[in-house]
Formats: C-alpha cells, sequence, structure tokens
C-alpha cells in the first residue's frame, strides 16, 4: 500500500507525490517496487536488505541516498508466536523521503494520527527518523502491556492445572520477548549512532531527543523486567512439576511395596515343599490373615513416615 503524506501541521494525505513530501509504502506490490526502484531510482540494495526479516538497525550511505533501519514491533496472526518485530527502513535523497515495511504495522498509522493532534511540524529527514523511533518506543510500550497480560492468564491457568499448554503459552510469551530485548537494543545503539553524527548535531531537537532516549530506555528495562518475571515464574513451576514427579514415584514405589509383602507370601507358601500347612484345611485363611496383618502394618508404618 503506497500513500504519499505532507508536512503541514501534522500528516495530510495527498493523492500525488510533490517534493519533500513523505512516501509510505507498506507491503509493497510489483507495481509499487518498479515505482521505488525506476522512478524514484532507490538502490535496490537497499530494498533488499528491508524485505530481509532478520535485518538489523543500521545506517548506510550509497550514491547520496541515506538508508536508516530501525525494527519495530508488530502483533502476528501466527498463534505460536503472537508478537514479533519486523525492519522498516527509512530511504531519503534531497527532496524524496521513503518508508519501507513488507508487513502491516500499526506504527505508522498512528504517528500519522498523533502528528495532526498536536500539529506536529516536522524538520528534516533526520527528525522523521527520530520521531519513527519514538513511535516505535511506544508501540512495543503497549504490546509489552499486552504481553503482561498474557503472562498474568497463563499464570492463572497454571495454579489451576499444570498442563503442557499453559507451560507452552508461557514459552511463546518468553520468546517474545526475546525478540522485543534484541530488536529494543539494537535500535538504543542506532539511537546513539544518530545521536552522535557530527554533521547533523546542530540540526537535532534536543526535547525530542531526550524524550527518544527516554522511551527507549524505558521499553528496555520493562521488557527486561517482564522477562526476569517470566524467567522466575517457569523455573517455579519447573520446580513444582519436578516435586510433583517425584511424589508420584514415591507414592508407586510404596504401593509398590505394599503389594509385594502378600505375592512373597504367597509365593513362599505355594513352592512344591512341605511348609506345615500343606494339609491344614484352614490354610488359605492363614494366610490371607497373615497377608492382610503385615499389609496393613506396612501402610501404617509408610503413612507415620509420610511415604504415603
Amino acid at each position: 500500500m503506497k500513500a504519499f503524506y505532507t508536512n503541514d501541521n501534522g500528516l495530510l494525505e495527498i493523492p500525488k507525490w510533490i517534493p519533500n513530501c513523505w512516501i509510505s509504502i507498506e507491503d509493497p506490490t510489483e507495481t509499487e517496487k518498479k515505482y521505488l526502484l525506476e522512478e524514484l531510482q532507490i538502490p535496490e540494495a537497499f530494498y533488499n536488505d528491508i524485505e530481509d526479516i532478520d535485518e538489523r538497525p543500521r545506517i548506510e550511505v550509497e550514491d547520496g541516498w541515506t538508508l536508516i533501519i530501525m525494527r519495530v514491533p508488530i502483533k502476528s496472526n501466527d498463534i505460536k508466536l503472537p508478537f514479533q518485530t519486523i525492519p522498516m527502513g527509512v530511504i531519503f535523497k534531497d527532496d524524496i523521503c521513503v518508508t519501507i515495511t513488507f508487513y502491516k504495522t500499526e506504527v505508522i498509522y498512528d504517528f500519522m494520527l498523533y502528528s495532526r493532534r498536536k500539529c506536529i511540524q516536522v524538520k528534516n529527514n533526520f527528525d522523521w527518523v527520530l520521531r519513527l523511533l519514538l513511535s516505535s518506543s511506544v508501540w512495543y510500550l503497549k504490546y509489552l502491556k499486552q504481553v503482561n497480560q498474557k503472562i498474568k492468564l497463563a499464570e492463572d491457568n497454571l495454579e489451576k492445572s499444570i498442563k503442557n499448554e499453559e507451560l507452552q503459552a508461557l514459552l511463546q510469551i518468553e520468546k517474545c520477548l526475546v525478540f522485543f530485548i534484541t530488536s529494543l537494543k539494537a535500535n538504543d545503539v542506532l539511537f546513539q549512532r544518530i545521536k552522535n553524527l557530527k554533521a547533523h548535531k546542530a540540526e537535532y531537537d534536543l526535547d525530542l531527543l531526550e524524550d527518544v532516549e527516554i522511551e527507549l530506555s524505558q521499553a528496555q528495562d520493562t521488557a527486561n523486567i517482564y522477562s526476569n518475571i517470566l524467567t522466575g515464574m517457569m523455573d517455579a513451576y519447573a520446580s513444582v512439576i519436578s516435586n510433583n514427579m517425584n511424589n508420584i514415584m514415591k507414592q508407586m514405589t510404596s504401593i509398590s511395596i505394599i503389594l509385594m509383602i502378600p505375592t512373597l507370601i504367597a509365593s513362599l507358601y505355594g513352592m512344591n515343599v512341605p511348609n506345615g500347612l500343606e494339609e491344614s484345611k484352614y490354610g488359605i485363611w492363614i494366610l490371607l490373615l497373615v497377608s492382610i496383618i503385615l499389609s496393613t502394618f506396612g501402610v501404617f508404618l509408610f503413612k507415620r513416615r509420610r511415604w504415603f
């Protein structure tokens, strides 16, 4: 999907490209790819780098074009991975500025609405990048709140019954947090590089730099806290599962020992040798009584030692 926005006290959508407007492209089609590569003459290597789902945040300059890749969060349709991060590229040169993502993301639309509400006036291309970093950090925090709700839900389910489904849900959440933490660290490194560019230091809005730094730091801290909580919870439930297994094995062993008592007595008196009871008509009853008494004593002893 291709859209053009002009910066006039907030982002306003326009029908076609004009100099210094912002071009936003999500999930580009072949027609939009041709527009980027042939009409705008964006380097194809930049386009291919953004298409790579595992591309790391970085800055690159080629033939006067500047590429800045950051990672933004999205909500996935994959049940096994409810949240993940994707690369979003900002490419600019002279009066052309393009953002490209190969997945639908709420960051762009939210950024557009926010700019209108606050009547934001973007000064230059690096200002775009910083504001997009700020918006992506805010969305990391929003998705982290949803992750925390999923953790609480899984914890409530585990308190009722420990099943594989609940443990798998925690593993899926842990995978999401790993992606978030890794991407936020990479975005922070990118931000520090942009912040320290000597050629553009004088152009930066100091308040905006501070806001981006605070939001990035808060998102990283929140993700790390949730990850530590989740790790501790999984370790605790792993110990509970191991302890339950030990109790079950102890009970099964105790039952086996109790059942072994009458089996042993029956085996001894079932041998084809003289044993003193082979002629007695009460032999079977005597053996049953002895087995019951010894088994009862065994149960009493195990109960007293809390082996049951």
